[in-house]
């Protein structure tokens, strides 16, 4: 990652200290919040939260009605080629075999009723408003991010302080999830931002420009680069005293002695090497699965770091208006990846503390339009996989009944009347709670945390 991509895709402690405050939304009100340090202590949790952008079909985990869907589909299903169900209704094509291992080891719930009967009311399935609400964990537009008001209530609790390494990182750049109150988090809170490669952004390059012939190259490859710049260790030394010196604000002293420790912090996370996984290894050339990959590693190795995000670039979007085809490829190599996650994890003795939830802003319908693809929906899964201090796995949860009202962009997928259901706000809800947080639905306008 190039150094001024880094800069613009991530709220640096050191540089944070430099940059203007904007203001998204009210504060929180901490005196509010009943945070419990013994549930905290005893759950160490630590969570990868995989984001769907383009909401993803709901399908790969849920073939229950597929009988009726096909029947009353615009569009044959036969255009997916493979439509397999397997032991507990999942797309075995899409995913479904992984599924099922991760259900059988009980690793895994796959919650099929996360249904929005707010958005059903107010007919509101667009993408924007659906992923800010999701990624704040409230119906209120001035509301803060999820991420931010956790932070916020951990560093009120002693929890995270200027100590704490990376508490919050993001390998997808900026997104809701993050957005501030009018009282903007100290620089120590915001989240680093890395990539799938773990590119050190802390590190100075000291490569020395060297004009050599070609024989002098051949025959000195250790004084040979490719670059035409770079920095000479014995200047770069002096420069740093030299801005030290000429910078008299503490803060920004400590963000030069930062920048050394985490250079290293990071060299180390990158040079160390995953288990052996076996037939569980990492998909190969898939950079979905290396920022997995990635992750896992830092949530591992240093357990300061809270919470990681990630979208689900390298896969592609989920938005299905039309040739759904390639979602099928999409789920798989998904679940392939998080299967290795969780072997991954488990190889290290986390899975425990260390878990994993994976939702979008939305599910889609389920007929199969003139483009064959599906319409945005209301209904989606909600995947959580570890974490087994706090998660109770219960393998699938949840009933689902084809809203069949004849027309054909209103054939839906909803909770089956008597079953288990919650809105997507009791995502936020649980997040919060499995960091100490006992009165999370303060934060989520009275959705409580979902019963897992």
């Amino acid at each position: 990652m190039k150094r001024r991509e880094f800069i613009k895709l991530s709220l640096l402690t050191s540089s944070a200290l430099l940059m203007p405050q904007w203001s998204y939304s009210q504060d929180l009100d901490i005196t509010q919040i009943n945070f419990s340090s013994e549930i905290y202590n005893q759950n160490k949790a630590q969570t990868l939260i995989i984001f769907m952008y383009g909401g993803a079909s709901q399908l790969a985990g849920n073939l229950t009605n597929i009988d009726e869907i096909k029947r009353a589909s615009e569009n044959s299903y036969d255009y997916f080629r493979g439509l397999s169900k397997t032991a507990n209704n999942c797309w075995q094509e899409a995913g479904g075999s992984h599924m099922e291992e991760l259900l059988s080891n009980g690793d895994m719930t796959i919650f099929r009723t996360c249904f929005s009967q707010v958005r059903e009311e107010n007919n509101n399935k667009a993408h924007g408003v659906c992923t800010t609400q999701n990624q704040k964990g409230s119906f209120d537009e001035d509301s803060a991010g999820i991420i931010a008001n956790l932070a916020q209530i951990l560093a009120s609790n002693g929890v995270i302080d200027e100590n704490s390494v990376m508490p919050f990182v993001t390998l997808e750049g900026e997104s809701t999830f993050y957005t501030e109150g009018t009282t903007p988090l100290a620089g120590y809170l915001k989240p680093i931002g890395i990539n799938e490669n773990l590119d050190n952004p802390y590190s100075r390059d000291i490569r020395v420009w060297y004009y050599y012939t070609e024989t002098e190259r051949a025959s000195n490859p250790e004084h040979y680069s490719d670059d035409t710049e770079g920095f000479d260790p014995a200047i770069d030394a002096q420069m740093e005293e030299l801005a030290k010196q000429n910078n008299q604000n503490i803060k920004i002293k400590n963000a030069f002695a930062k920048r050394a420790s985490m250079a290293s912090f990071i060299d180390n996370i990158a040079n160390s090497t995953t288990p052996d996984l076996g037939d569980n290894a990492y998909p190969q050339h898939n950079d979905f699965a290396k920022k997995v990959q990635t992750a896992i590693k830092v949530l591992v190795k240093n357990p300061d770091t809270k919470v990681v995000t990630l979208g689900t670039g390298g896969l592609g979007g989920w938005d299905d208006h039309n040739d759904a085809r390639n979602y099928v490829d999409r789920m798989e190599n998904l679940f392939s990846t998080l299967k290795s996650a969780m072997a991954h994890i488990k190889a290290e003795g986390k899975e425990q503390n260390i878990n994993i939830m994976v939702f979008g802003e939305f599910g889609r319908n389920v007929n199969l339009n003139s483009a064959n693809g599906w319409d945005h929906g209301n209904l989606q899964n909600l995947y959580i996989l570890g974490g087994k201090q706090y998660f109770n796995h219960r393998g699938v949860v949840g009933e689902t009944i084809l809203d069949n009202t004849g027309e054909l962009n209103r054939l839906f997928l909803k909770p089956k009347q008597g079953s288990y259901w919650f809105e997507p706000l009791s995502i936020a809800s649980t997040i919060y709670k499995i960091y100490g947080i006992e009165n999370p639905n303060i934060l989520t306008g009275g959705y409580n945390p979902i019963n897992i």
